[in-house]
């Protein structure tokens, strides 16, 4: 994708924003117009004063006066009566004028920027929602979070500078120029001098401080990780006493963040020197070389007005050049935010519903045929390979095998989290592609390792298995995971507060609430991936007990490390280095397979030390 297409793909989001994006261009030009009038107006009210006290010329009918104005053109003699007072009301007027302009250009600007950043952040949001688990695989979590938030605010910065100032700023130099010459004449070449030296300064300046800015999106990233990785594991930080560690992590990504600004910012500094120079110098050379021409010519080749004006030219000229530079380092450095946002918006989800989507799973019966399965494509080798197994509906089926053996690779594609690689997985006698995503993922509940509970309330909490479950269901579901004591306890039941990540729970609480989230779905198929780890055996036993004895046709897959958990299995799946190594009942595996016979012997000798 070239890089105009990644622009126009995240331009695609000003949508309904797009009338204000261009009314905004509008009165930017119609200020820098009057901006640029304004000193010409100065320059004329100035001379007719002056033009006047030498005059000295009182009529009965107010205060005026003839003066020669040599402005458009000096071979031109007009003779114009012009009224003081009208001329300051016609300033008066360019001045109001003027400020109304700057004032709905910053409206319609902040409309038309802010609804655009709220639009790209709810786009790159929805397709973060999209994407697979390999989609996700691609983009460290830190790095998405850098990108919904600080790369957006970059590019919000850089489009509200582009529909204002950077219409504003080119126009008020050329305005600027054109009228330093209709109103001075030979005299502003001295700008035609001094711009190159403005504009090649400022572009080396640009050049290098560019280079830093674009740097530090990935320092950004480095300091959301730890952030993130701190605030998530915090009981764990205090529990090991690793706060000192965090703090110097944390003091490493922050520091290298702010030493890159410093660095960038202490070469942007320049800036203001080197324009403030080349103004003085642009002040010095027209007020000496306007007051010789002045005295020289006894006021008639130049006059105090048309200095004045000259100076006020110099100034808008070198400060719109100097803006001008600023845009273009900004936006040069939004470029990098926009490629890593685009990057999202483009990136192609890799599981997505076929053209004419299954709405119904029959039954809870899975296969797996000839099943190989790469996380990678570019992997050198399979995380699962040749899988090939049958479960049927309402069986109990457990799954045992050392950490990396492939466990939950495999239940990840039931529900089609990963797509395989080869072969086929089928849930209700079709193959899982054949399913719309929701009605697939509605009917096989996966209860991960990982438990997650959302700020909220215990009700809204386990809705998320079924927003319209009534509180009799709900009961129901805690009574089968074993966790409807636990909302007794709780002074508000079912809409006690849920802190973020469910911190007011106990691992094991947690565990139990998620099972009964999972259940309240009405799954043809339950998954629990070492979901009871941190619940006690009895607990464990009694929410196996509840899902065979309440949902006797409901598949359940269980992944365990502890035998006691699987032990009364309609058969066990033993996993090994990403292929499946036995299949059997409790007593064939632990006649038969060397795995099994290892971690059940050494958990029973545990269990007789005690």
């Amino acid at each position: 994708m070239s890089l105009w297409q990644k622009i126009k793909l995240v331009l695609g989001s000003v949508r309904q924003y797009k009338k204000y994006a261009l009314i905004t261009p509008i009165f930017m030009v119609l200020e820098a117009f009057l901006e640029c009038i304004m000193p010409f107006t100065m320059s004329m009210l100035i001379d007719s004063v002056d033009s006047y006290v030498k005059s000295e010329a009182y009529l009965e009918n107010g205060l005026t006066f003839v003066t020669k104005i040599p402005y458009l053109n000096q071979n031109l003699n007009l003779n114009l009566t012009v009224t003081v007072l009208g001329l300051v009301l016609i300033l008066l007027g360019i001045v109001i004028l003027s400020i109304f302009s700057g004032i709905m250009g910053g409206i319609f600007g902040a409309k038309a920027s802010v609804g655009f950043a709220t639009n790209l952040r709810s786009d790159v949001f929805k397709k973060i929602q999209g994407f697979s688990f390999s989609n996700i695989d691609k983009f460290s979590s830190s790095s998405l979070v850098t990108r919904t938030t600080t790369d957006i605010q970059q590019i919000q910065m850089s489009f509200q500078m582009l529909i204002r100032i950077v219409v504003r700023a080119p126009l008020m130099m050329i305005f600027s120029a054109v009228m330093a010459f209709i109103t001075g004449g030979v005299m502003a070449c001295i700008f035609v001098v001094l711009i190159p030296v403005v504009a090649f300064g400022l572009f080396l300046i640009g050049k290098y401080a560019m280079r830093i800015f674009i740097s530090v999106f990935k320092r950004y990233d480095k300091l959301n990780e730890s952030v993130q990785e701190n605030v998530a594991g915090i009981r764990v930080v205090k529990s090991y006493v690793r706060e000192e560690h965090e703090k110097e992590k944390f003091n490493k990504a922050s520091n290298n963040l702010s030493f890159d600004f410093i660095k960038a910012e202490k070469i942007v500094a320049l800036n203001n020197p080197l324009i403030n120079t080349v103004i003085h110098i642009s002040n010095i050379t027209v007020l000496a070389l306007g007051t010789y021409i002045y005295y020289k010519s006894k006021g008639v080749s130049i006059k105090i007005g048309q200095i004045s004006a000259l100076l006020t030219y110099g100034i808008q000229i070198l400060m719109n050049i100097m803006m001008i530079s600023m845009i273009l380092v900004m936006f040069l450095i939004s470029l990098e935010a926009i490629k890593r946002v685009s990057e999202v918006l483009s990136e192609e989800p890799t599981i997505t519903n076929p053209e004419n989507p299954l709405y119904e799973v029959k039954n809870g019966d899975i296969e797996f045929r000839n099943v190989d399965f790469k996380y990678k494509e570019t992997a050198e080798r399979c995380a699962l390979q040749n899988l090939n197994i049958s479960i049927k509906s309402g069986e109990f089926v457990g799954i045992l095998g050392s950490t990396g053996s492939g466990k939950t690779s495999f239940i990840n594609l039931i529900s089609r989290l990963y797509d395989v690689s080869n072969g086929e997985v089928l849930v209700g006698d079709h193959n899982v592609k054949e399913y719309d995503l929701k009605t697939l993922r509605d009917s096989v509940s996966v209860v991960l390792q990982k438990n997650v509970l959302f700020s909220g309330t215990i009700a809204s909490n386990l809705k998320w298995g079924n927003p319209d479950a009534t509180e009799e269901e709900m009961i129901k579901a805690c009574q089968i995971a074993q966790c409807y004591e636990i909302v007794k306890a709780k002074e508000n039941g079912f809409d006690s507060v849920v802190e973020h990540g469910g911190a007011n729970f106990s691992g094991g609480q947690k565990q139990r609430l998620c099972i009964a989230r999972a259940i309240l779905r009405k799954p043809k198929v339950i998954i629990l991936d070492d979901s009871t780890s941190a619940v006690d055996t009895r607990t464990d036993k009694l929410i196996r007990k509840g899902l065979k004895e309440e949902l006797p046709e409901m598949t359940k897959i269980v992944i365990a490390q502890r035998i006691s958990s699987i032990e009364e299995a309609d058969k066990i799946i033993i996993m090994d280095n990403g292929e499946i190594n036995a299949v059997g009942t409790h007593d064939e595996l632990i006649k038969s397979n060397k795995i099994y016979q290892e971690v059940y012997y050494s958990q029973n000798r545990v269990g007789g030390a005690k």
